[in-house]
């Protein structure tokens, strides 16, 4: 019941959130998180709320939190897992909620089992490049795309 409840919660702060984003135009800053497993398995994510698919870990970095720190933490709080070898690979515009969004992509080694808290995060598992879970969101497709680019990884099919 508590976990519905939260997640309810959830729903209607992201809806909110996208609204004022529309409303005031801010210009913001998110990090995510291509974690790769010692296998060179991609960890991925599905949300309790907000679009349906598999993202990469990810989120808004707090105000003074450096973008590196950002990604490290959002890794950890929403899969338990912890980050090794993290290199930043760049960033990217693009607009979020109608809203200016600098996207900071980092990517890191883990040999940590995921262990999502069931609430914002309901799954978390590692899949091969090969066989990647669907649907993957828009934004999952592009930081896909933008991870293999900077990193050399070779394309899925």
């Amino acid at each position: 019941m508590i976990d519905r409840a939260f997640r309810v919660a959830l729903n209607i702060a992201h809806t909110v959130r996208h609204r004022w984003r529309r409303w005031r135009k801010v210009h913001l800053h998110g990090v995510s998180m291509v974690a790769r497993d010692l296998d060179g398995k991609l960890l991925l994510v599905r949300l309790s709320y907000a679009e349906a698919g598999w993202s990469f870990p990810g989120g808004g970095a707090r105000r003074g939190e450096a973008m590196r720190d950002a990604a490290i933490r959002e890794l950890t709080e929403e899969t338990g897992c912890s980050a090794s070898a993290v290199r930043a690979l760049g960033t990217f515009e693009e607009v979020v909620s109608g809203s200016p969004h600098t996207a900071h992509i980092f990517t890191c080694i883990t040999d940590n089992a995921p262990k999502p808290d069931g609430r914002e995060v309901v799954e978390a598992r590692f899949f091969p490049l090969h066989s990647l879970p669907h649907p993957l969101t828009p934004r999952t497709q592009e930081r896909l795309a933008f991870w293999q680019d900077r990193s050399g990884a070779v394309k899925a099919d």
